[in-house]
């Protein structure tokens, strides 16, 4: 019982440890005078577009990650490649996992009929990120918005700023906190694991050759490897893709943490989670206390939001999500 009640009351003071707001010249309610409507026509067309095709929900969680990554939260990602220059979205790393940019155009299309060359593609990403975490999971931020348009996307600028699924909790923690953001705060946004799905080629190192033994991991469960394997063939191609938490796939919850403490977390950097005890610590957490992941998880993707963002006269807010001014 003592264990119990020291257990809770570590959980209710990890609650409280935010740090105080500073959204880096961002400010919630942006659009209020320039274009009222903003907000409500993003959520309009996300919901709508979620109607038809549920999946949209973790490929717009997961491009808005890629984005604030990759040259900060500038909306670069959604720059289409040129004759010239191999654009971020097809890097080896976005593509084909990454989807969502046709939901993107949608919304700036309706944006742009309303209120033209006003709202930024870069906030349209985090308004939409927040209206899919809502519906996934019933999870709600205020986004402070005024993001500009950056003009620049290569590839080149993929690596060292996107954490693969290889990456060690040391490896990881360095490359979140590189962009701002804490040990806790990487393992609350790793819950994003709970929603979506992977191509094999992502993990299947840990099926059939894993460290380069010749032999699967030993530390994913047994069963799950068996499961992997009926899907994941041993040399892709071809590449399938499989739920990455099997339990709730639909759903953006802290079932992950529940399935990784079983040790059915799919790639490397979950189960690494479990390795090192301040970040074991946070699982455990989160797995027991739902409510309180929600909360931090809100809270740090709106930090996530303000990551090298681009404001004022910088950059430009882009006619056309897919192309510079």
């Amino acid at each position: 019982m003592k264990k119990s009640i020291t257990f809770s009351v570590l959980a209710m003071l990890w609650i409280v440890s935010a740090t105080a707001d500073n959204y880096y010249g961002l400010e919630v309610g942006y659009y209020g005078y320039a274009c009222p409507q903003a907000e409500s026509i993003v959520r309009w067309t996300v919901f709508k577009a979620l109607e038809r095709d549920p999946t949209l929900a973790p490929a717009i969680i997961r491009m808005h990650f890629h984005d604030c990554f990759v040259r900060g939260c500038d909306g670069s990602v959604l720059i289409d490649s040129t004759p010239g220059n191999t654009a971020e979205k097809d890097s080896p790393a976005n593509n084909p996992s990454l989807q969502g940019f046709e939901l993107i155009d949608e919304v700036k299309a309706a944006l742009e009929s309303v209120c033209p060359e006003v709202v930024s593609c870069a906030d349209i990403i985090a308004f939409a990120a927040r209206d899919c975490s809502y519906q996934a999971g019933n999870i709600f931020w205020e986004v402070p918005a005024g993001r500009r348009d950056g003009r620049i996307s290569s590839n080149n600028s993929i690596p060292g700023n996107l954490p693969p699924p290889s990456f060690n909790v040391k490896q990881l923690t360095d490359i979140f906190m590189q962009k701002g953001l804490s040990q806790e705060e990487m393992v609350i946004l790793s819950g994003a694991h709970s929603i979506g799905v992977s191509h094999c080629s992502s993990f299947s190192d840990r099926l059939y050759n894993f460290a380069n033994t010749g032999a699967g991991d030993p530390t994913l469960d047994a069963q799950l490897a068996q499961q992997l394997k009926l899907t994941c063939p041993v040399t892709p191609p071809p590449d399938p893709i499989v739920p990455m938490e099997t339990v709730s796939p639909s759903t953006l919850d802290n079932v992950y943490y529940t399935e990784l403490l079983k040790n059915r977390g799919l790639f490397t950097s979950d189960h690494t989670l479990l390795t090192n005890p301040p970040t074991l610590k946070v699982v455990e957490i989160s797995s027991s206390y739902p409510s309180i992941w929600k909360t931090k998880f809100a809270k740090a993707m709106v930090k996530m939001g303000t990551t090298e963002v681009l404001t004022g006269s910088q950059g430009e807010i882009r006619k056309n999500c897919r192309i510079v001014n």
